[in-house]
């Protein structure tokens, strides 16, 4: 069998495009020798999707499960995003690029996308909506290219699954926020706290925004941020009010659209907006700060960065405050 370290022979329609842009792919297909088979465990649906989900007002599991079986893998048709999934190996193509280190039984954390990971559900056991997190029968298949890391054993299975999730926005953070600057994130969920986190171990000073007042405030109180403002990001004049656009750095974890020109106008011009959020429009962003002639570096927070992993985990592990909040959030 030749290579296909993207998964293109998986790719039922339309024909010539990466599995991530497949409308459909086809996860029954018998295992490449440069391919990776797990037996799913949970899977964890990024917050945009999961609100949208939710929104409708029918069984989230039953949706999930339509989808899957639509199209082959986890892509949610409205917002176009997935999240990340948990299991244990099942089988390792003898030409997989891990194939040295990995064996049946290790459990593993995909780290990219449902969105092109190749699916097949058996079961939905249970839905925890506040973790956004499914307990799930089934496999999967993940290609050459797929990152995955090794679940901790420090730490428990739903806080790593859910740090995982997310590893990116610290990652990306730690590049980003510069000691001294003033650092505005929208959201207090999963990935707004460990930017919070991370923005402040590198000496910023952080303020936390969210449409409710307790989980923005609570960072200020557990040592996670500096300030926080409880406003809803998708008023923007509002926003701009209370920011004056003084912010060196704003980090969007938002998980609803059209959030994208409180970011804008909430930094400074010279500024930089870090869109870490599934729901950011990109024509938004972009037109909307031409629009107001806004001088500022747009960024689309790239899930991977390289060591994102281990340095949530790390950030995780170091910092009780966070251990708190997503003890509570995945219990």
């Amino acid at each position: 069998m030749t290579l296909d370290p993207y998964g293109l022979r998986r790719v039922v329609r339309p024909v010539g495009v990466l599995p991530q842009q497949a409308e459909v792919v086809d996860p029954l297909l018998p295992l490449g020798e440069d391919e990776l088979l797990i037996d799913v465990e949970h899977l964890n649906i990024d917050a945009a999707s999961f609100r949208q989900l939710e929104s409708t007002g029918r069984d989230l599991g039953a949706q999930v499960l339509e989808i899957v079986r639509a199209r082959g893998k986890m892509q949610n048709p409205v917002t176009g995003s997935g999240g990340m999934l948990i299991g244990r190996v099942a089988s390792v193509g003898e030409r997989h690029p891990a194939s040295s280190e990995l064996r049946p039984g290790d459990r593993i954390a995909t780290l990219v996308s449902l969105t092109l990971t190749p699916l097949v559900l058996e079961e939905i056991s249970a839905v925890h909506p506040h973790a956004e997190r499914l307990d799930v029968r089934g496999k999967a298949v993940l290609f050459a290219s797929g990152l995955w890391a090794p679940l901790p054993d420090d730490l428990p299975l739903e806080m790593a699954l859910a740090v995982l999730d997310v590893c990116g926005a610290p990652a990306w953070v730690a590049r980003m926020a510069s000691r001294g600057a003033k650092v505005l994130v929208l959201g207090a969920g999963k990935s707004g706290s460990l930017a919070c986190a991370q923005a402040r171990r590198n000496g910023a000073h952080v303020t936390a925004l969210d449409y409710r007042r307790e989980p923005a405030e609570r960072l200020v109180h557990d040592g996670l941020a500096d300030a926080w403002l409880a406003l809803d990001a998708t008023r923007p004049l509002e926003v701009y009010a209370a920011t004056r656009g003084a912010f060196d750095l704003v980090v969007n974890c938002a998980s609803v659209p059209g959030t994208e020109m409180g970011s804008i106008l909430s930094a400074r011009d010279g500024g930089e907006v870090l869109f870490f959020s599934m729901a950011t429009s990109f024509t938004a962003a972009a037109l909307g700060a031409e629009g107001v002639g806004k001088d500022v570096r747009l960024t689309i927070g790239n899930g991977y960065a390289r060591g994102h992993a281990r340095l949530a985990l790390d950030l995780l592990r170091s910092t009780p405050a966070l251990q708190k909040i997503f003890a509570a959030r995945v219990g």
